[in-house]
């Protein structure tokens, strides 16, 4: 299994401690995560991080193909570590952001979109989460 370290190599990052750090934490976050709840969290283990670094680390991995970033909530950003095709539910209560398969909705009608050339598309649920 690929390390960290291996990971930013593989996609020609310097590895400072602050970049590994921020990595740690985001490319294994199961959520959504603003960059300042990353700096929140990151800052646990680094007290010297600034919001500045983890801002420019976060942007600097979206550019090299390590997170995606979504505006799936209302006018925030979120860096997303999951960078294949997928979907997503919002979960209105929460605001908790969940990954939908690919694979779990059809989209139909591209084909009616003669003026555009679609290239990608997500499609983003909103709503609440059923109790289990």
């Amino acid at each position: 299994m690929a390390t960290t370290l291996d990971t930013l190599r593989r996609h020609h990052i310097a590895p400072t401690p602050q970049r590994l750090a921020v990595a740690d934490y985001v490319l294994a976050a199961r959520t959504h995560p603003t960059a300042d709840e990353v700096w929140a969290q990151v800052r646990k283990r680094c007290p010297t991080l600034s919001r500045a670094t983890v801002y420019n680390t976060l942007n600097l991995f979206v550019r090299k193909g390590l997170l995606t970033t979504q505006v799936v909530k209302e006018g925030t950003l979120v860096f997303d570590p999951h960078v294949g095709a997928h979907h997503h539910f919002v979960d209105v209560r929460t605001g908790k952001v969940y990954d939908v398969p690919w694979e779990a909705l059809t989209v139909s009608g591209a084909q009616a979109l003669r003026d555009f050339d679609v290239r990608d598309y997500q499609v983003i649920l909103r709503g609440h989460k059923r109790r289990t």
